[in-house]
């Protein structure tokens, strides 16, 4: 990691799962400093998380305070409050000043246009992370919009780098990006279990099972990110003639897992469009 880029002053609306994942992993790489970091919140459970975790980090229910102290934003609330969010006032009917702050959206969904509206510029970037950077192994895809400079770009690749890998995309491409590796822990969730499930069903312990169907996930990922050969090539490899493995490569293809798997990414992405 670059230090030069090591973010300041970073205010996040909403301190949820998603928050805790992305926000989590940057505090854990170093990326960012608990002391540079405020945390604006609704609920007294969420503040008492990151107070307790983070002891360092400010907690504050005020978005308009906040906002004025920051020079960047990130929006980590659900799609439905984000206008609520943008239009938010204090009690002496102040309302937040947006401008000069580089603004991150990880609401999915909300396209850039909406964000640009309610912030009233457009140095916006929308992030679509994923859970697995609480452990830094996330994947993270952004946009940008015109007002968004090369530093900026930077200081983005910085934060999301620090958890994972960040692939820059069109903003078409965000809904796809949402299917794959923004649902697609879940997925993976789904067939570890079931791998384990076979285990137990085949005589395994549950514990045993378990283990070796996450070691199992984790290094064949590895080796399709670390040999560059395509997953349809290192399958073939394991599939030895009149095998173990063909016959159960067989079982997968009557059950159209490849095709419920397309599905599943297309339906995501399906979704992501819908809450635009």
């Amino acid at each position: 990691m670059n230090l030069e880029m090591q973010l300041t002053g970073l205010t996040v609306i909403g301190g949820g799962q998603m928050a805790r994942a992305l926000v989590g992993g940057m505090l854990e790489s170093g990326c960012l400093k608990a002391s540079e970091l405020t945390i604006v919140h609704k609920t007294k459970s969420t503040g008492e998380w990151w107070s307790s975790k983070y002891s360092e980090c400010t907690t504050t229910t005020d978005t308009v305070e906040a906002v004025a102290g920051a020079k960047v934003v990130m929006l980590a609330v659900k799609p439905h409050i984000i206008a609520e969010v943008l239009a938010v006032k204090n009690s002496a009917g102040k309302s937040a000043d947006w401008s000069g702050k580089l603004i991150v959206s990880i609401a999915a969904g909300i396209g850039l246009d909406k964000l640009i509206d309610g912030v009233g510029h457009d140095r916006v970037v929308r992030v679509m992370p994923n859970t697995p950077s609480l452990v830094g192994e996330g994947a993270s895809g952004f946009c940008v919009s015109g007002g968004v400079s090369d530093d900026d770009v930077q200081l983005i690749e910085t934060m999301l780098n620090s958890v994972g890998i960040a692939a820059q995309v069109t903003e078409p491409q965000m809904n796809g990006v949402t299917g794959v590796s923004g649902s697609g822990p879940a997925y993976v969730f789904l067939i570890i279990e079931a791998l384990a499930d076979g285990g137990v069903a085949a005589g395994l312990p549950r514990a045993t099972a378990l283990q070796l169907a996450t070691q199992t996930v984790l290094g064949a990922a590895k080796m399709v990110r670390e040999t560059g050969e395509h997953p349809g090539f290192l399958k073939d490899n394991v599939c030895s003639p009149g095998g173990t493995t063909i016959a159960a490569m067989s079982v997968l293809e009557q059950n159209a897992v490849r095709g419920a798997m397309i599905q599943a990414v297309q339906a995501s992405a399906n979704r992501s469009r819908e809450l635009a």
